[in-house]
């Protein structure tokens, strides 16, 4: 071999060591996906059949990259013209001033509900250690501002479905038993939970239907079926998509919007387009 053809079989391997670094740092991350499915909730409305019901999860405004992704990720979800839009939490990466500036931004161009639009708050969004009860005021005032309907350990009914709403398990507010004390099963009933390790814990009342729930960003970087390293959560099969907890219960976990930092490899940004269907069984 000449020194020329291994000079060129060198810079040719280097390119492509390098590509999957390239991708995952400016590709993927910004390469969000609209998963789109169906979602059967008993006792639905017969005139709530077809709707559309959009989560948008972990928006994590901030430092870490260039929130206009996020402004034009939702200018894409408004092709959707959603009759329900969640938030599930995690508006802010720090909880500071600069990212409530920024978040005030993003959400002058929020995607609405044409029929309601409701949020949660996220670990996140409580700052420093998660303690920050100013912080989440703050978030919760701009969201609410843009019209958002913030269930915090509460739940709210609109045009016939109820939305149950779960302040976040690591925040000092965590008491879902104050809302789910009067879970009426015979509603058409949706629990919006950021963490999704709540569904392991004693406060569902008999629950029986789906939850929606953001948090893990589905590991950001993984090899399905191989490996997922980092998980922000005590059950490692919460990774997300949609998990049956085999009593009545439906998980859904959606892989963020955001991220905490810009890196994701095999695990695209989603926004999840659910059609909602009347669950017979």
């Amino acid at each position: 071999m000449t020194r020329k053809d291994f000079l060129k079989k060198l810079l040719k391997l280097s390119a492509i060591a390098a590509f999957p670094a390239l991708y995952s740092w400016q590709i993927e991350p910004f390469w969000v996906e609209f998963v789109q499915r169906n979602l059967p909730i008993k006792n639905l409305p017969k005139e709530l059949e077809g709707k559309i019901l959009m989560q948008i999860s972990d928006l994590h405004v901030g430092d870490r990259f260039d929130y206009h992704f996020l402004i034009e990720s939702f200018q894409k979800a408004k092709q959707f013209a959603p009759d329900f839009v969640v938030y599930t939490g995690d508006y802010v990466n720090h909880g500071n001033a600069e990212d409530h500036e920024k978040l005030k931004k993003v959400m002058g161009n929020a995607v609405m509900g044409k029929l309601g639009t409701f949020g949660i708050l996220g670990n996140h969004d409580y700052g420093k250690n998660w303690k920050d009860l100013g912080s989440s005021e703050i978030t919760c005032q701009i969201l609410e501002s843009q019209g958002i309907v913030m269930l915090k350990n509460a739940q709210k009914e609109s045009n016939g479905l109820n939305f149950i709403g779960f302040d976040d398990l690591w925040s000092p507010n965590f008491d879902p038993m104050s809302v789910m004390k009067d879970y009426d099963a015979s509603k058409a009933n949706l629990v919006l939970c950021h963490n999704p390790d709540v569904c392991d814990k004693d406060v569902w009342n008999g629950y029986q239907g789906w939850i929606l729930s953001g948090h893990t960003h589905g590991g950001q970087c993984r090899i399905p079926g191989v490996i997922t390293p980092i998980l922000p959560v005590e059950n490692r099969k919460y990774v997300s998509g949609e998990i049956d907890l085999e009593d009545g219960r439906m998980l859904y976990i959606n892989r963020a919007l955001g991220h905490s930092f810009q890196v994701r490899f095999m695990v695209r940004p989603e926004i999840t387009v659910f059609k909602l269907q009347r669950d017979e069984i």
